[in-house]
This record gives structure tokens, C-alpha cells and sequence, in this order.
């Protein structure tokens, strides 16, 4: 009856503007409250006493970091700011307070105990983090998205990678998982994940836009990429560093072979990789049952059609035979950018579909672990970590959590670099206490499984932030994600360790 009043629609907009403006002040407010909060918790630690931290020997540049890097980690989680904002203002923060550029204020004789300084950052390395040889490789990625989009190979490769695995969603949803993880255990994990992400694109457009099944498939990239790596030795630098330790002729000496590793590590990998399929069809279901791959218009086959075709061949193959060629990955990765550039496959407004804020946010994430490094508060942290005092099992088992809290926030190969040799250390000293546990092995491939494991933010991994990229993953999704997968993956990875170094197999 209300209806057919004529003003209705104008008291029905009324109504609805002012719903938004509440909203709108509430989330204004939200934010502020988030903002406020971080800001004042980092001040205090800043300022607090030294000794108040429990760390001997804390330097001026170390407090700071840590102050920084509570700073980062809490407005990434609450996200008061968006997250490339952050990681934008933690480089500014660090240039202008800890690096060998800051203001006198922070560094000058006069204003601070050069005793109590510490070491500082490298201005130029701070600032290196915006052109990282990673973020090259990002970019890299983006253009062979898109030029392959252009040309249609996206979705004809989409095809057949995924023809058998059938059309129902959720089978191809386990397609990309298995792919992405079984590519990654002999790609580099950021590689493999640039070149699913080409493949997911014509998926997702099939998928209606509010399914959650959108968010499963963006997921199922960092979830393959990052675990595959655990299957094989060369699967990701972690695994190298753990086997480099465990097989020094002048060290343990444990001579454990590329088929040694796969005999137990694949066969994890391919079970938390299935796993993973069951968390994310489960959280993430899809509304449509079935995916049929089809490609929008006509696409007609042009010289620069073979040109993408023959580069993204040339592309995947250079990635594949980094160990023989000796090209690195990051520098593979310019390849594309180059030839689709010089050809015009790739113009001015594509590059405008870059996603820069993902690439920023990234390059904060590298700023905090350079801090981390450059300040020394890492390594001062684990040498304050009296490991040798532990009993063996908390030792086995706080490592890994050790290494999986860091690794979120700083590479994964620099925390392995870290912790592997101080582990090994204190694992040969404690070889009798690890013995029932089977010795130092489960320790030091407890670190490398852990490492990877760690992926409860954008910044934790590169292939988490190549699919924040796309625009579909709340940051509060991929956390819950990664914290169920790292607690699972740990959980059956130590467990698996425990049993097979106390039957004496590794």
C-alpha cells in the first residue's frame, strides 16, 4: 500500500543514504580507533627502557626495529591503513630513523650514545627494496598474464593442464592445487605461482562474481606453490640449506640423497596438498557446480600471437632449466617484458593493469626483513634463545615455531639461513637428548618444512601476494587459511619426522 505512495522512492532513498552515512562513520571511526591504537603501542615500545625487553646488549636500532616491526604487524592485521600504505610508511620510517640517511636527531653525535647505536641500514638497500630482483619477477608475471590473455593462450592452457581433472568446480579446484604444487617442486615457488595465476584467470571468469568459490581457486595458488616446494630438495632454498647442513663432509655427514627426501617429503606435500583442497572447498564453496572454459570472442591467430606463444614456451622452459642455463629466475622473468614491449603486445594502458599497491606492499615486506637483518636483531634474538637448555622434544618442536613466526614476516630462506646453523650446533651437542626423537635430521627438515608452511599474510610469501593481487582475498581469509594449513602441516610434518628418525630412516 506504502508503494504506491509517489514520494516513496524518495523517502526509500533518504533511508538508504542515511544507512551509508552511518556506515561510512562507523568504519571512519573503526579505522581511527585501529589507527590510534597501533600508533600508540609502537611510540611506548620505542621509548620504553632498554632493559625492559629481557634482550642483553639491545641496541638503539634494534628497539627501534622492533617498534617498527610491531608497528607493521599489527596495522597489516588490523589493517587501519590499507597494507601497501603501511609497507610504504615502514620504508619511510626506516630511512628516516635507522638507516645511514636518517635524521641527525636519530644517528648524530650529540643527539645519541654512539655505544649504544647499533648497527645501521643502508639507505640505498632500503630503497632497493621498491626494484628487488623479486619484484621483478612480479612484474614479469603480470605482463605474461596479460599478453597471454590477449592472444587467448590463457585459456587454451587452462585446458589442457586441467582437462583431467574434468569441469566439476570443486575437481578443478583440486587441478590447480595438484598442478601448482607438483610445478612448484621444481620451479621456484613465485615462477610457478606468476604462471597458474596466468591460467586461474579464465576460471574465474566463468564463476559468478559473488561465489566464495573465486576466493578457493585465488588461494589454492599460494597453497600449492608454497607446500609443493616441501616434495623434493630444490623445491624451494630452505630445503637446500637443511641438506647442505645435514650432508657436510665435516659436519653430519648424514649423506641423504635427492630420493631420500622425495620418499618422505613428497608424499607429505601431496597429502596436505589434498587437505588443503578439502579446507578451501569447504570454506570457500562454489555456487556454480561445473566450469566450462570459453574463450570471449574470436581470437584470431596474428604474428604476435606466435610471438606470446614462442616466449611463454621459451619463458616456462628457462624457468625449468635455471639449474643447467644459470639464469636465474628473477632475471628469466624480464624476458617477457622485454619482447612484448619491443613488439607492441604489450602498450602503455596495459601496463596501467599492473597492480603497483601489490608490488609497494611486497616491497615493504622485504624493508622489515632487511631491517631485521641489517640491524642484526634476528640473529641477536635466536642467540638469546637458550636452546641447548630446552628438553628435546620442546626443542624440536619451539624451532619450528620459531622459524614459522619469522618466516611470516621475513623470507624464507633467510630465516633457514639463520637458524639452520646455530640449530646444527646445538643438535650435535644435543645429539644423546634427541636421540628417542631420531637425532638432528628431524630438527634441521623441521625448519625447512616450517618455513614453508609459514603463509598467514600477503607479505608472508611472494606467491601469497601474486593472489592478494588479484583483488579477491580478504586479508582476514588468507590469515585463517594459512594459520589452519600451517598448524595442520606442522602438526603431520613433525609428527611424520618423529616417526621415521626414531625407526632410524633418515
Amino acid at each position: 500500500m506504502f508503494k504506491s505512495f509517489h514520494g516513496y522512492h524518495l523517502l526509500a532513498k533518504h533511508q538508504d543514504d542515511k544507512k551509508q552515512r552511518k556506515e561510512a562513520e562507523n568504519k571512519a571511526l573503526s579505522k581511527t580507533i585501529k589507527i590510534l591504537s597501533v600508533t600508540l603501542v609502537s611510540l611506548l615500545i620505542w621509548c620504553l627502557p632498554s632493559d625492559t625487553f629481557g634482550i642483553p646488549d639491545l641496541t638503539l636500532t634494534e628497539q627501534r626495529t622492533i617498534a617498527i616491526f610491531i608497528f607493521a604487524s599489527l596495522m597489516w592485521l588490523t589493517e587501519g591503513i590499507p597494507s601497501w600504505a603501511t609497507s610504504t610508511l615502514v620504508i619511510v620510517i626506516l630511512l628516516f630513523t635507522c638507516s645511514d640517511s636518517a635524521l641527525t636527531f636519530f644517528t648524530g653525535e650529540g643527539y645519541v650514545d654512539q655505544a649504544q647505536l647499533g648497527e645501521i641500514i643502508s639507505h640505498k638497500k632500503l630503497m632497493a627494496c621498491f626494484a628487488d630482483p623479486i619484484i621483478m619477477l612480479f612484474i614479469g608475471g603480470f605482463i605474461l598474464a596479460i599478453a597471454a590473455t590477449k592472444v587467448g593462450l590463457d585459456v587454451k592452457m587452462a585446458k589442457i593442464m586441467l582437462a583431467p581433472f574434468g569441469t566439476k568446480s570443486e575437481t578443478v579446484l583440486l587441478g590447480f592445487l595438484l598442478v601448482t604444487g607438483i610445478f612448484s617442486m621444481f620451479l621456484s615457488n613465485t615462477a610457478t605461482a606468476a604462471m597458474m595465476l596466468t591460467f586461474l584467470t579464465p576460471v574465474l571468469k566463468q564463476l559468478p562474481p559473488e561465489g566464495k568459490g573465486r576466493v578457493g581457486l585465488a588461494l589454492a595458488i599460494p597453497i600449492g606453490a608454497n607446500i609443493g616446494g616441501i616434495g623434493t630438495p630444490i623445491g624451494t632454498p630452505p630445503n637446500a640449506i637443511a641438506l647442505k647442513a645435514l650432508n657436510d663432509p665435516e659436519g653430519l655427514n648424514m649423506n641423504i640423497g635427492f630420493g631420500d627426501w622425495m620418499m618422505f617429503m613428497f608424499p607429505l606435500a601431496i597429502l596436505l596438498l589434498i587437505i588443503g583442497w578439502f579446507l578451501l572447498k569447504t570454506l570457500f564453496p562454489f555456487s556454480q557446480k561445473n566450469v566450462e572454459l570459453k574463450i570471449e570472442g574470436e581470437k584470431e591467430t596474428t604474428w604476435q600471437s606466435y610471438v606470446v606463444y614462442v616466449t611463454f614456451a621459451l619463458t616456462i622452459l628457462l624457468w625449468v632449466l635455471d639449474k643447467v642455463t644459470g639464469v636465474n629466475a628473477n632475471v628469466v622473468a624480464m624476458l617477457p617484458v622485454g619482447v612484448f614491449c619491443a613488439c607492441g603486445i604489450i602498450t602503455r594502458k596495459d601496463l596501467e593493469e599492473i597492480n603497483w599497491s601489490v608490488l609497494w606492499m611486497v616491497a615493504g615486506g622485504f624493508a622489515i626483513g632487511l631491517a631485521l637483518q641489517e640491524t642484526k636483531l634476528a640473529a641477536h634474538l635466536i642467540d638469546t634463545i637458550p636452546f641447548d637448555t630446552w628438553p628435546a622434544l620442546l626443542m624440536l618442536i619451539g624451532s619450528g615455531i620459531l622459524c614459522y613466526a619469522l618466516s611470516n614476516f621475513i623470507s624464507n630462506t633467510a630465516t633457514a639461513a639463520l637458524l639452520v646453523p646455530i640449530l646444527t650446533v646445538v643438535g650435535t651437542a644435543s645429539a644423546e637428548t634427541l636421540a628417542p626423537f631420531g637425532g638432528v635430521s628431524p630438527l634441521l627438515i623441521g625448519i625447512a618444512l616450517s618455513a614453508s608452511l609459514a603463509m598467514v599474510l600477503p607479505i608472508s610469501t611472494p606467491p601469497n601476494a601474486l593472489a592478494h593481487a588479484t583483488g579477491m582475498i580478504e586479508q582476514k581469509q588468507m590469515m585463517r587459511v594459512g594459520l589452519i594449513m600451517g598448524v595442520v602441516g606442522m602438526a603431520i610434518g613433525y609428527a611424520m619426522l618423529i616417526v621415521i628418525g626414531k625407526a632410524g630412516l633418515i
